[in-house]
C-alpha cells in the first residue's frame, strides 16, 4: 500500500490521477442534485432562525439546581399557552428559554412561572426582549455582507487570474457552498443565528483560498502548455487539481479536526450556542468547500474556456499528434 508521500509523488507527476474533469458531466449531475435538493429543502422543513431574526422575548434562569427543558416549557405554557417556546440548556446550571413576543406583563408572570418550577429566587431569572425590526437590520446586514464579498472576490481573481472566467467559476463554487451547506442545516433543524452567519461568511473566506490555490496552479501548468505540450487544456487543468489533492485533503483535516472539537466542547459540555453555531457552520462548510473546488469549480473552469478558438485549436492538434503516434506503433 502506498504511503501519502508516494500517492502525492504519484499525483504531481500524474502516474496516478483522478478524472476531476474527464468525468465532469457526473461532478456537474451530482452537484446540481446538491444544490436543487438544498434549494428545496426549506420547502419540506423551513430553515429556522433564531430570535435575533425574528424577534421575541428571552428568558435566563442561572442557578438551577436540576435543569429541566420540560418544567421550563410548562411554565411557559401556564402562562401564554400556545406560545412558541424553545429551551436550551446552558452549562450545568443555567436554562435559556426563547419564546414569542410578550407584554410586559405576560414577561413579569413568566418569570415568576420560570423561578417556581425551576425552584430558584425571582433574581435569578432575566429576561430581554429583541424586536423584529432589530431583527430585520440583522438580516439585511448579513445579505449586504454576502453581496459585498462576493463582488470583491469576483474583481479580485479577474485582476489577478487576468480572466473572468475565473471568477465566474469561482463564485458559482462559493454559491454552491453556501447553498449545500444552508440546506444540510435546514434539513437537520439547525437553527440560523448571527453568530452562523458569521461562520457561513468564514467559510466562504476559506473556499476561496482553497479554490485560489488550485485556480493558481492551474494558471501555472495552462501558462506553460505551448505549441510543444503533449496535453490538452483539460489535462492540464485535471493534473494541476491532482497535484494540489493531497494539499486540499490535508487542508481540510487540518480545519475540521480542531472546529470539531469546538463543536463538540460547545456543543455537548459547555452548552454555550455561540460555539455551537459558529463550529457548526464552518464544520459543515469546510467539507463542502473542499468538494465544491475539487468537483466544481475546476472542472467549470476547463468547460468555460476549452471551447476558445487558440486552446481548442491546440487541442485538437495535441489530440491529432497523440493518434498519430499511436498508428506508428
Amino acid at each position: 500500500m502506498r504511503s501519502m508521500n508516494q500517492l502525492g509523488n504519484d499525483l504531481y507527476t500524474g502516474r496516478t490521477s483522478f478524472p476531476f474533469v474527464g468525468r465532469r458531466k457526473l461532478w456537474f449531475l451530482i452537484a446540481a442534485i446538491l444544490v436543487i435538493g438544498s434549494a428545496l429543502v426549506p420547502l419540506i422543513r423551513p430553515i429556522q432562525f433564531s430570535i435575533e431574526f425574528t424577534g421575541g422575548s428571552q428568558f435566563t434562569v442561572s442557578n438551577v439546581a436540576t435543569p429541566d427543558q420540560t418544567a421550563a416549557t410548562d411554565a411557559v405554557q401556564s402562562v401564554v399557552a400556545g406560545a412558541a417556546t424553545k429551551v436550551t440548556t446552558i452549562g450545568e446550571d443555567s436554562i435559556r428559554v426563547q419564546t414569542d413576543q410578550m407584554t410586559d406583563a405576560e414577561t413579569r408572570d413568566v418569570s415568576a412561572a420560570l423561578a417556581s418550577a425551576l425552584d430558584v429566587d425571582a433574581a435569578d431569572v432575566s429576561s430581554s426582549f429583541i424586536g423584529p425590526s432589530w431583527g430585520q437590520d440583522v438580516t439585511r446586514q448579513s445579505l449586504w455582507g454576502l453581496a459585498i464579498f462576493l463582488a470583491l472576490t469576483f474583481v479580485i481573481l479577474a485582476i489577478y487570474f487576468r480572466t473572468w472566467k475565473m471568477s465566474v467559476a469561482a463564485i458559482i463554487g462559493l454559491v454552491d457552498v453556501l447553498v449545500v451547506t444552508i440546506g444540510i442545516y435546514a434539513l437537520c433543524g439547525f437553527e440560523i443565528s448571527p453568530a452562523a452567519v458569521i461562520g457561513f461568511l468564514t467559510i466562504l473566506s476559506y473556499a476561496l483560498y482553497d479554490t485560489t490555490v488550485v485556480f493558481d496552479k492551474i494558471r501555472e501548468n495552462t501558462h506553460e502548455d505551448g505549441e510543444k505540450s503533449g496535453r490538452t487544456f483539460g489535462e492540464s487543468v485535471n493534473l494541476a487539481v491532482n497535484q494540489t489533492l493531497v494539499r486540499s485533503i490535508n487542508t481540510t483535516v487540518v480545519a475540521v479536526l480542531p472546529t470539531g472539537a469546538i463543536l463538540f466542547i460547545g456543543a455537548l459540555w459547555l452548552g454555550a450556542q455561540t460555539l455551537t453555531d459558529i463550529s457548526l457552520s464552518i464544520f459543515v462548510g469546510t467539507i463542502v468547500a473542499a468538494y465544491s473546488t475539487l468537483f466544481v469549480a475546476a472542472p467549470l473552469y476547463a468547460f468555460l474556456r476549452e471551447n476558445e478558438p487558440d486552446i481548442k485549436a491546440r487541442d485538437e492538434r495535441v489530440l491529432s499528434a497523440r493518434e498519430r503516434a499511436l498508428a506508428d506503433v
